[in-house]
């Protein structure tokens, strides 16, 4: 039996209509859609299902203080005024949790002593859960803003100093000024980067 296919509204909401948004309206955007977001994004696969992957969702006007002077100048207006900016960050010791959340194997062992390994992964799998984040985000009826133009240093040391959680990009959050969109770019066709093989 063949997956059913979304619908054409659900598929345009998710992809082909969303845009990146960098003008909010002045609409809250409240825990209980915020928790949704995570509750279907933390279903997206990870290898070994490591799920390292941390989220601080930034809304007080005291923790978007605490960021400002981690992001570059073209990101403080549009970050200060958006309901929400979430950090999604990456567990560096996130094989910690493996024999819990991977027990068919001794997954940790693979690990534990491995920087280059648990550098590539962290990075690679947070990033992926980055991605189901926004989806799931707007698949809730918000609109996303992600950027990477902030100093992660600081962000580490603002919102996770003495832990191993390190930051891997911002995504503003919230309900979007559609009449402040730029057009959208271009992008490439299946046939100028895809093969079958």
């Amino acid at each position: 039996m063949t997956g059913t296919t979304l619908t054409e509204q659900a598929m345009q909401q998710v992809f082909t209509e969303a845009r990146t948004h960098n003008v909010w309206l002045k609409e809250a955007v409240s825990d209980e859609v915020l928790k949704k977001v995570y509750n279907f994004m933390k279903f997206g696969p990870t290898s070994a299902n490591c799920c390292p992957l941390r989220v601080v969702f930034v809304k007080t006007k005291e923790a978007k203080e605490r960021l400002r002077p981690a992001l570059i100048e073209g990101n403080i207006e549009k970050t200060m005024a958006a309901p929400v900016t979430a950090i999604l960050a990456q567990d560096m010791e996130f094989y910690e949790h493996l024999p819990i959340l991977f027990p068919q194997a001794d997954a940790r062992s693979w690990f534990a002593g491995n920087e280059e390994l648990i550098a590539e992964t962290a990075l690679r799998n947070s990033s992926l859960q980055g991605a189901y984040f926004m989806v799931a985000a707007r698949a809730c009826g918000l609109d996303c803003g992600p950027m990477s133009g902030f100093d992660k240093e600081k962000v580490d040391a603002a919102f996770f100093k003495g832990s191993a959680t390190k930051a891997n990009f911002l995504c503003n959050l919230g309900y979007g000024d559609k009449t402040k969109l730029f057009p959208r770019n271009p992008r490439f066709t299946f046939e100028e980067v895809c093969k079958i093989a």
